[in-house]
């Protein structure tokens, strides 16, 4: 699946899984040997905190409202710690480290999967 950010119209990811599950959103990236971009879909708005637990590599965050604008990002988030975001999101989009930043994504970006 793609994933493109319209606003500056970039390709953040060409291979993503769309993770819709209670075991696929549980497991995430754990125990993977390299990313494959996730996007994971929520029934509702909500504070979606994330860990990095058994995800040995950091990566980019991004957490998009229910109309897919960025609300919140979370650069380089490294291996084995937290981060609870201070908005509310709907879709949270994990992709390799420093996409973020090459493509020049940011708050209010308008995202299309």
């Amino acid at each position: 699946m793609l994933v493109k950010n319209t606003t500056k119209k970039t390709l953040l990811a060409k291979n993503a899984r769309l993770c819709k599950t209670i075991l696929s959103k549980s497991l995430g990236l754990m125990f993977s040997k390299k990313i494959r971009p996730l996007v994971f879909v929520f029934d509702k708005e909500k504070i979606i905190p994330l860990h990095m637990f058994f995800v040995f590599y950091p990566i980019d965050v991004l957490f998009l409202n229910k109309n897919k604008l960025v609300v919140e990002m979370k650069k380089s988030f490294r291996p084995f710690s937290f981060y609870t975001p201070k908005n509310k999101s709907m879709f949270v989009i994990e992709l390799p480290d420093g996409t973020i930043n090459r493509t020049k994504s940011g708050i209010g970006d308008k995202i299309e999967f």
